[in-house]
């Protein structure tokens, strides 16, 4: 085969060319030339790689994903000194968020609470001013005092606020009714206002009292109210937060047929739903038709004043809500005899929710109310007076209110008496009177009525009890002097509100 000279078929070998022995004359030059690149490469290479593997070192969260090295310009070559920070190091923007966040529970006399936040920082002893912050609040809490008088606590209560005044005050068969038992909204943030500049601050039924067992057995006590000196608890809820249909559309949604907001509402709000910021706040259509969404009710009207006020809410109380049943909850259509035209109307087109997902809304509303600190309540199902029906009435309708309200707001131990009517008479409750032994046994223990006194306050054995003080057009316009301790008249009083404010007017 010509060419392959080491065939050992052949014994001779040919002498090579002249040309081929000048190659062979270079050969071991170029091969020393090759190793010399190759060693080099291979030598960078190490290097290279040895370098990424450092900057691949996990992280203290255990991120390993690469950090990215900066160099400017040649100010500096050493990239340890752009290295970008671990995700999880501590700064000062975070330490003073946490700051924040603990300032605002502290506010609310809560110190103990807000000490923990800060003692459980991971990064606690990098930060000097975190323990001097514990020891500020330690020593505010050091001078707050035992509310002395808890059985004087006032209990306040309100309905849906009139955003509207031309539309609820209308001269309509439902004005007189609301001007006798409604609050606008301008007066009721001017008592906030008023309450807060005389120190009042908002507690829960469960800072009031609550059931303990010791010594002498298992029984209600009052609860141990620590707050500044000068400063007033009381107890503040709302009936009726359901919104009617008479208040936000045309038509009675006491039938089977659920009814809906229209542009020809009475000026209120028509439902509660769940903010972009996670907090709850309310929808309202004004009376051009336009669909808002903010400041509307209750709800968020004192959310945002203890937001900006966070001393008037202590240890971060809000109002106790009452809830019937007969139209839905929150302003959703969930009574369960909605099904049908719900469902009906959904696979029409003319609703855009199933009965179902209107339920879920409502549940998700009441999870959320309850997170930011709500109280849910029964307010009854069927909104009939408790003092005047039979005890057999009474548990019926607590048991239709605990098996299509409860099942979407939660259980509560707390009933708001519909129209205020008490079960009894002021002396204590008994099991002998049925109509309590039938609350009793679905699970109630606080028990508010309507009392027209500046506070009515009694423990019971195995109960709370008290009762509320009207803060609407009748009370305002007959009996200013009984609001004196809370706020003047005047200096509230919306000028829209027609007077002479009636005596007598349709029921809410």
């Amino acid at each position: 085969m010509a060419g392959n000279y080491s065939d050992h078929n052949h014994s001779r070998r040919r002498r090579p060319s002249k040309r081929r022995r000048r190659w062979q004359y270079y050969i071991p030059t170029v091969i020393m030339m090759v190793l010399a690149v190759v060693c080099v490469a291979t030598v960078t290479l190490a290097i290279a790689a040895a370098i990424r593997d450092q900057q691949k070192e996990p992280r203290p969260d255990g991120d390993h994903t690469q950090d990215t090295v900066i160099i400017q310009g040649s100010e500096s070559t050493d990239p340890s000194d752009d290295v970008t920070a671990p995700s999880d190091a501590p700064t000062n923007t975070d330490v003073e968020a946490l700051i924040a966040d603990a300032d605002f529970i502290a506010a609310g006399y809560d110190y103990e609470k807000a000490i923990s936040m800060l003692q459980s920082y991971e990064h606690y002893d990098e930060f000097p001013e975190l323990a001097q912050k514990v020891a500020e609040y330690e020593a505010a809490d050091s001078n707050l005092i035992t509310y002395s008088s808890p059985q004087t606590i006032t209990h306040i209560f309100f309905h849906s606020l009139i955003v509207d005044t031309d539309r609820a005050f209308d001269g309509d068969e439902d004005s007189d009714g609301y001007n006798m038992y409604m609050t606008t909204v301008s007066e009721f943030i001017a008592i906030l206002e008023e309450m807060y500049e005389r120190g009042y601050v908002l507690i829960s039924p469960y800072d009031m009292a609550y059931e303990v067992t010791d010594e002498s057995g298992t029984h209600f006590t009052y609860g141990d109210i620590r707050i500044p000196a000068g400063k007033t608890p009381f107890l503040m809820s709302q009936d009726d937060l359901n919104y009617y249909s008479y208040m936000i559309g045309s038509g009675n949604g006491k039938n089977e047929t659920p009814v809906f907001v229209d542009s020809k509402n009475d000026g209120f709000a028509n439902r509660i739903v769940v903010g972009e910021d996670g907090y709850p706040t309310c929808e309202y259509v004004d009376a051009d038709g336009n669909v808002l969404y903010g400041d509307y009710d209750l709800v968020p009207v004192l959310e945002t004043f203890i937001q900006q006020h966070p001393d008037f809410s202590y240890h971060g109380a809000r109002a106790i809500l009452g809830v019937t049943g007969y139209e839905g909850v929150f302003g959703y259509r969930t009574k369960p005899s909605y099904e049908p035209a719900l469902n009906a109307m959904y696979a029409a087109g003319t609703y855009p929710n199933t009965y179902d997902e209107e339920v879920a809304m409502a549940k998700e509303v009441a999870q959320c109310l309850r997170d930011h600190g709500w109280v849910l309540a029964s307010h009854s199902y069927g909104h009939p007076a408790y003092g005047n029906i039979s005890a057999d009435r009474v548990a019926t309708d607590s048991d239709k209110w605990e098996n299509t309200v409860e099942t979407i707001i939660g259980e509560t131990d707390i009933i708001l008496y519909p129209h205020g009517s008490d079960i009894h008479t002021w002396r204590n409750y008994t099991f002998d009177n049925a109509k309590f032994a039938a609350l009793y046994a679905d699970g109630y223990r606080y028990f508010f009525n309507v009392d027209g006194n500046t506070y009515w306050n009694q423990l019971g054995t195995n109960y709370f009890r008290g009762g509320r003080r009207n803060l609407d057009g009748f009370r305002m316009y007959h009996n200013p002097d009984k609001l004196a301790d809370l706020f003047d008249v005047e200096d509230v009083w919306d000028d829209a509100r027609p007077t002479p404010v009636p005596t007598v007017g349709s029921g809410m």
